[in-house]
């Protein structure tokens, strides 16, 4: 029977329209409670790294749930909390040895700022309270998190209650901005940031945070080649910490555990979810190095951002199942492998279609973006409402994707991101690139 609850909009991948009731999963399929099969070919929002309801993840939280469900985190510890920091600090590397545990995206970005603003202080640089983010991105659902992000249609109804917060251009090499060439694209883009941290006051900055790879906001765009080294060589010129947000683009998504690890750079403060358990449990961390550890040990003493549910023990059982399951089948390497052949194969695929201007991404993280026009790189109009039909068709056809829109002005932009399971086999991957070139054919036709 199809559900007649209110839909979940369109700005955050929902359907726009009725949606219909889920059943039950496995692996990387659902099935509705009509009957109807559908492929996940982007992990719902790149959630489900490992498929769903896998044995072995639910014995580990069935066993937990039969235990204890929730030992408070400043009155215990536990065997999950005990494991997943030291798995979270190895797959992290470098100094990021040290974290919060929450229960998703939103709640990692807003405890890295809290991190970072409490860092400050500790050291006796209480004037730094500002932050500064990039137009088209998207940190999180609390309001904080909002005022960081770059997405118009998400922030446009808070606007008079969000904090100022820096603004820079989008690092999108496909989409740079006018007039700056491929190989100036990285020098304006610091020299931009550069211009922003003086005109509020290098002194008052606590924060540069960034994507390494623009989810939703921008259709998984990869950070051009040096920028992430240029940026973190310029915050830190000026004693600005660096987050890399990647509770989307992180935990092995991209080819690499930590996504920054591709482009070379180590960031103060790390956020992550999604990944981190699958989708079995909610689960988030944001980690940070000892020598931000050791300044808020010294001063108020352990970091000041801590809720109910932090640290809780089922939801980090889960995530250490997910992530045994993620490092005995070697399943980061896979995606590292794999992505890039999977990547070229759509590209080859789609490009037959002229309306298919740009296919792009790391890892199992690939966006698709279509234009009006391929020369100019002229959008669509919005009022043809593309991502909808496109999620609507790939409901139909049986095909889980993530459209979303405005990546261009706020308003005008187009693309759909695929970021399938790290453990799909060959025949689904195919299976998902099939239905995602018929239910392009099928949306370019109708318009």
């Amino acid at each position: 029977m199809t559900s007649k609850a209110t839909p979940f909009p369109m700005a955050f991948g929902g359907a726009g329209g009725p949606t219909p009731k889920i059943s039950h999963g496995k692996g990387s399929y659902l099935w509705d409670t009509d009957g109807k099969r559908y492929i996940d070919g982007s992990c719902g929002p790149a959630v489900y790294c490992i498929g769903h309801a896998d044995p072995r993840v639910n014995a580990v939280v069935a066993e937990q749930m039969g235990r204890i469900a929730h030992g408070y985190r400043f009155n215990f510890t536990s065997d999950p909390l005990e494991e997943m920091t030291e798995r979270l600090g190895r797959a992290m590397g470098a100094d990021l040895s040290e974290m919060v545990f929450v229960t998703g995206g939103s709640e990692a970005v807003e405890a890295s700022m809290k991190i970072a603003l409490q860092y400050h202080y500790d050291r006796g640089d209480p004037a730094r309270v500002k932050f500064i983010a990039r137009n088209r991105s998207w940190h999180g659902n609390t309001l904080m998190a909002t005022a960081l992000s770059g997405f118009t249609d998400r922030r446009r109804p808070f606007e008079g209650a969000l904090p100022e917060v820096g603004r820079v251009s989008a690092a999108n090499a496909y989409r740079p901005p006018a007039g700056v060439g491929e190989n100036a694209l990285v020098p304006h883009l610091v020299a931009e940031l550069r211009r922003e941290i003086e005109r509020i006051g290098p002194e008052r900055v606590a924060a540069f945070v960034f994507e390494p790879v623009v989810g939703a906001a921008g259709g998984a765009v990869p950070a051009p080649e040096g920028y992430a080294k240029a940026v973190v060589e310029l915050c830190h010129s000026y004693g600005i910490l660096v987050i890399s947000d990647e509770v989307m683009c992180g935990a092995g998504r991209c080819g690499a555990w930590r996504a920054s690890e591709v482009d070379g750079v180590v960031p103060d403060i790390v956020t992550t979810a999604k990944g981190l358990s699958g989708g079995y449990l909610p689960l988030g961390a944001a980690v940070y190095t000892r020598r931000i550890g050791d300044v808020i040990r010294a001063g108020t003493g352990a970091p000041l951002t801590a809720h109910t549910y932090t640290g809780h023990t089922a939801c980090l059982a889960a995530g250490v199942a997910v992530q045994r399951i993620v490092e005995e089948e070697g399943l980061v390497a896979h995606v590292a492998a794999r992505g890039p052949r999977y990547q070229e194969e759509l590209r080859q695929r789609l490009a037959r279609f002229e309306q298919v201007g740009n296919v792009r991404g790391r890892g199992y993280f690939i966006g698709i973006e279509l234009v009006r026009d391929p020369e100019t790189k002229t959008p669509f109009d919005p009022a043809l409402g593309m991502v909808a039909r496109i999620k609507a068709e790939g409901m139909a056809q049986g095909l889980i994707c993530y459209p979303s829109s405005g990546n261009v002005d706020g308003r005008m932009g187009d693309q759909v991101i695929l970021a399938p399971p790290f453990n799909a086999s060959e025949d689904e991957l195919e299976e998902i690139a099939d239905k995602i070139e018929r239910v392009i054919e099928v949306v370019l036709a109708g318009v």
